[in-house]
């Protein structure tokens, strides 16, 4: 993710959905974790604003975890 973190973030401007499906313990915290850290690098974002685009990519359904 972190090494096309450019790619996913400008996937995600043009409307792209993001799952995440698996392991809620570790994988799902790490990826989670290394989405934010893209959005806030390549979106340009302060914590805060990156904490509101995953948020809204969440109510928008766009951003849909599967964890177990």
């Amino acid at each position: 993710m972190r090494e096309h973190g450019a790619e996913l973030y400008a996937w995600l401007e043009r409307g792209g959905y993001f799952f995440v499906c698996g392991d809620a313990y570790y994988m799902a915290k790490d990826v989670d974790k290394a989405l934010h850290d893209i959005v806030a690098l390549h979106g340009n974002h302060s914590e805060e604003q990156t904490k509101e685009y995953i948020s809204n990519l969440k109510k928008q359904k766009r951003y849909v975890r599967d964890v177990y």
